[in-house]
């Protein structure tokens, strides 16, 4: 049973209670790896100072994300969010600095000796609020060189992080221009229509009134004006409930679903959510239809479509890049199980937990990361049989920044910016050194919390990093020490 006072993500408390380093920073291509490293590590900044064009491949998503987080300040989260945040910075002088600094330093590799970056590192990593077992790496992401460690191979419950490995799954299973297809279809005697379900968490009101409005036009040319209504949730299986139960931070994982379950007219954050996403998303099909011109002969019912049924109206989800981005940076489960259930399609797994589990496992292994010890038991980290290592994640962060896999680049542009966006919006001032300069995903559940991405140190490296802790007991006071980790990544030359 799920624990009835479960703190699934990265919010605050409310009131709902074989690896090999690739050759990263090629010689012969500097000027392309020095706008990687900007675009995947400063960002925020770089949004801030209006620089953002020069950063690498990106999808609007993030950039309209990051940009809206600078003019109004939010809270977002994948869990908890209650719409306010302190204000956060209101320009971003250091942006011509760093850049300046990149310039000077790409391609430079790590030092050789690592005693100081663990003089910082280890007091800090035995703080007493980041409980009884704490793990920490450090990868020099130009060299792919682990510079710091403790505990890199140490299987530990990652929340949230665990997101990081399934967006970088799918994006290497399906590419970051993958689109989610749900489609209506109509049978060979024009007397049922069916809407198809493709995966999309993201589908929304608008979208199937368009597709009511093209199968009209469509059944209307036919001489049709009276249809019976059929939903297909078939591309899903096994079962629709996350583990956790029934929980305001995800819906019933569904094939088909409007606004990711949510019944309030939110876009993120914990919100209450339908018991039927798949049935309510027909029913609001069906009076769209009915706006469009077509009455349904009946309530609509889960079915299959009928046998040599022709596709007459489509619409694509955003690209893989931009859900993404999205769910790294609200750290939105919905989309994350949306991921993982798309890996185990392309897979030929089928499209449950299970599938998807062995679809992205097998998916990471392909990369060459160390799985040794990991169990990804779902997408969204909302599971506690979830294990990964500090080491898997620090290197996987470090693989997306190289050049040999650019269709993992999403991965970075998709992390929360300290003082910016995202989950890590409120957690950095204005006169903290480290806001802009770290992107990160933040993991939270009760007695767990754990911090992933990437930093620029004072020499302009880019160092990805994990810190995973347990048994903590004030998820402030864990998120504050983790905080402190990160930044002496920034604020010290190592």
């Amino acid at each position: 049973m799920a624990e009835p006072v479960e703190r699934p993500t990265d919010e605050p408390l409310n009131r709902w209670g074989r690896w090999k380093a690739p050759k990263y920073l090629k010689r012969g291509n500097g000027r392309d790896d020095l706008r990687l490293v900007a675009g995947s590590a400063v960002l925020g900044l770089v949004v801030a100072a209006g620089a953002v064009l020069a950063a690498g491949p990106w999808d609007t998503g993030q950039r309209k994300a990051e940009r809206d987080r600078v003019a109004v300040q939010q809270r977002a989260g994948g869990a908890h969010h209650d719409g306010s945040a302190p204000e956060g910075p209101q320009s971003a002088p250091r942006a011509p600095a760093v850049l300046s600094a990149l310039g000077a330093t790409a391609g430079r590799t790590a030092p050789a000796g690592t005693s100081t970056l663990e003089a910082a590192l280890e007091p800090l990593l035995d703080a007493p609020a980041l409980g009884g077992v704490r793990t920490a790496v450090v990868v020099d992401a130009a060299t792919g060189k682990q510079v710091y460690a403790r505990g890199a191979s140490t299987p530990m419950t990652p929340a949230s992080t665990v997101k990081i490995a399934t967006a970088a799954a799918a994006l290497s299973a399906l590419g970051p221009d993958h689109r989610i297809a749900t489609t209506v279809t109509l049978s060979p005697d024009s007397g049922t229509l069916t809407l198809v379900g493709g995966g999309d968490p993201t589908l929304d009101k608008a979208a199937l009134r368009a597709l009511a409005a093209t199968a009209a036009r469509s059944l209307r040319d036919g001489g049709k004006a009276a249809v019976r209504l059929v939903y297909d949730t078939s591309r899903y299986s096994g079962p629709a409930l996350h583990p956790i139960g029934p929980n305001e931070n995800i819906a019933p994982v569904s094939a088909l679903m409007v606004d990711e379950g949510r019944l309030d007219k939110s876009d993120r954050g914990p919100a209450p959510r339908t018991g039927d996403p798949a049935g309510d998303a027909a029913r609001t099909f069906a009076d769209l239809l009915d706006e469009a011109g077509v009455v349904t002969r009946s309530a609509p019912t889960s079915g299959r479509a009928p046998a040599g049924a022709r596709t007459v109206a489509t619409h694509l989800s955003k690209p893989l890049s931009a859900l993404v981005e999205r769910a790294l940076t609200n750290s939105d489960n919905d989309i994350a199980e949306a991921l993982a259930r798309q890996t185990a399609l392309k897979a030929g797994e089928p499209a449950s937990f299970a599938g998807s589990r062995r679809a992205v496992t097998a998916r990471l292994k392909a990369l060459g990361l160390p799985l040794t010890g990991a169990r990804l038991a779902d997408g969204s980290g909302l599971d506690r049989a979830d294990k990964v290592t500090a080491g898997l994640l620090a290197q996987l962060l470090a693989l997306a920044a190289g050049p040999d896999h650019p269709e993992l680049r999403p991965v970075l542009t998709g992390l929360p910016v300290a003082g910016f966006s995202g989950t890590l919006g409120h957690r950095y001032t204005a006169t903290s050194p480290a806001t802009g300069l770290i992107r990160a995903k933040t993991g939270t559940l009760t007695g767990v919390n754990s911090l992933a991405g990437t930093a620029v140190d004072a020499r302009g490296r880019l160092l990805a990093f994990a810190f995973l802790a347990t048994g903590t007991t004030s998820p402030a006071e864990a998120e504050a020490s983790l905080d402190t980790l990160a930044t002496t990544l920034v604020a010290d030359a190592h």
